[in-house]
């Protein structure tokens, strides 16, 4: 009788030691299922970046169960939800800030139409810039272009463009170069 009470005085660390218990459990649950849905052959990379998506969506559910536990209440919750989710669609929305090029980040970390090593042709209007993916890092993506010049892209423009991904490496260009003469013109 005495362990039924103090488990009824406890229940909150109960519950939390529970969910802790079963948090690999169900993570083996959500793999297995991944893996029966999953038809064909997958790049292992998107696998990966599936289930990490999976772990996350898993651990704020049993987040959020805890939390209801320990007395948080869900509307407490809710405006930390819309709060966040203001903050994303802004983030997504303002072309310019340090929060579209990281939020873009995350959206092709998720996405896996464009990886290091790939030739691929941003098209911004009448004019475009192509190179290989040299690196995809938190703020921008560099391109080197054929001729080994490096064009360093923001992650944001590179997401809302539409970006060709090209299956060979492109033609260096025919055009001769242009002679540039600095300082005033010689008279003829």
């Amino acid at each position: 009788m005495e362990l039924l009470d103090i488990l009824s005085m406890q229940y909150r660390w109960v519950v939390t030691l529970v969910a802790l218990l079963a948090f690999p459990l169900l993570l083996k649950l959500t793999k297995k299922l991944l893996e029966k849905t999953i038809k064909g052959k997958v790049d292992i990379h998107r696998k990966y970046r599936a289930e990490l998506l999976l772990k996350i969506i898993l651990a704020f559910v049993l987040l959020c169960l805890v939390l209801v536990f320990w007395g948080i209440e869900l509307r407490g919750l809710l405006v930390l939800g819309s709060s966040l989710f203001a903050m994303l669609g802004v983030a997504l929305f303002a072309a310019w800030s340090l929060l579209s090029n990281l939020t873009s980040f995350l959206l092709m970390f998720i996405q896996n139409d464009c990886r290091v090593g790939y030739w691929v042709r941003v098209i911004d209007g009448a004019n475009f810039v192509e190179g290989r993916i040299v690196e995809m890092g938190l703020m921008n993506v560099v391109l080197e272009h054929i001729d080994g010049h490096r064009v360093i892209y923001p992650n944001n423009l590179f997401v809302t463009r539409p970006v060709m991904v090209l299956s060979n490496e492109p033609k260096p260009s025919k055009t001769a170069p242009i002679k540039r003469i600095i300082g005033p013109r010689k008279p003829l």
